[in-house]
């Protein structure tokens, strides 16, 4: 059946005319006489049966048809030319469509993704942050890295790492000291992180303490922003050292105490789509990305305070 859509040389004058608010100026900028782009936008007018712009001896202004209008065809053409654009950078190349849990993919991820396109020069792995679980059925994702209990309906789940979190903070909270004690972190203000709302509740019950205010603090939603937080001496703050090694190692963040707490039920996955299990490129990525988690836990868990 034929789709009832414009022509897009219509679509085009029109989000032309739209932004500038003249014709005159979207035939400027679309290389067009400007009764080219009156006559397209009248066909458009046609075709839609609605009229879209009032026109005046001062000029043309959008009706509130046009207007809304304008922004849906507006953000379209914009998707459109994403589309094209990416498959012309591909040149013949896979593409991986990635959703990552953000500090996860810019901390450990990203600094390793090179020797993967060395090895497979022919895929290309496009990152976009994505916090929480999604349906892949509604969104072009090809996998998510995420952080959970591994229970995602149609997909499946490849265990990466575990996350074990210590208390950091800023060396000037420290005062000199080597660490704080458990008790002095319970008096301290504690960074919650958001999608970690009960990490504070778990510390302290592993070494036995109930804090009243355990749950209480600024809440953040990034570990990024938890250790930027931290290092600007608003409290301490629970993260994975494995995301902040370079905190850590330039001194701007300090472990405050050495008790990590591991989460039993949750870690980091990689989540395949059930009707994505075949494909070549998937695969690929997901054999190294496996490899480079398992080299991790083996050489750097254990120096970080995250062992396997």
């Amino acid at each position: 059946m034929r789709r009832k859509i414009p022509s897009t040389a219509a679509l085009i004058a029109f989000e032309a005319s739209a932004r500038h608010q003249s014709f005159t100026r979207a035939a400027e900028e679309l290389a067009l006489t400007q009764g080219a782009v009156c006559r397209q936008i009248a066909s458009l007018e046609a075709f839609l049966g609605t009229e879209l712009f009032r026109r005046s001896r001062r000029g043309v202004k959008l009706t509130e048809a046009g207007e809304s209008y304008s922004r849906r065809v507006a953000a379209q053409l914009d998707a459109v030319e994403r589309d094209t654009l990416s498959v012309m950078a591909q040149q013949g190349a896979t593409g991986i469509e990635l959703a990552v849990v953000p500090t996860f993919g810019t901390q450990w991820l990203l600094p390793r993704l090179r020797h993967f396109q060395a090895l497979h020069p022919q895929i290309t792995v496009n990152l976009t942050n994505r916090t929480r679980p999604f349906l892949f059925a509604d969104t072009d994702f090809d996998a998510a890295v995420y952080f959970g209990d591994g229970e995602w309906s149609g997909t499946v789940a490849h265990p990466l790492m575990p996350e074990h979190s210590l208390p950091v903070c800023s060396p000037a909270l420290l005062a000199g000291a080597g660490q704080l004690s458990h008790r002095a972190i319970a008096e301290m203000p504690l960074l919650q992180q958001t999608t970690r709302p009960y990490a504070w509740r778990h510390w302290f019950d592993s070494l036995g303490m109930k804090v009243a205010r355990d749950m209480t603090g600024p809440r953040l939603e990034l570990f990024s922003m938890l250790a930027q937080a931290a290092e600007h001496g608003m409290g301490v703050a629970l993260i994975p050292p494995f995301l902040i090694q370079r905190e850590l190692t330039e001194g701007r963040l300090v472990i405050a105490h050495p008790h990590a707490c591991r989460s039993e039920t949750q870690a980091y996955y990689l989540m395949i789509p059930e009707r994505k299990v075949e494909s070549a490129a998937l695969n690929a990525f997901r054999d190294w990305l496996l490899q480079e988690a398992r080299a991790w836990r083996e050489r750097d868990g254990a120096a970080t305070g995250d062992p396997a």
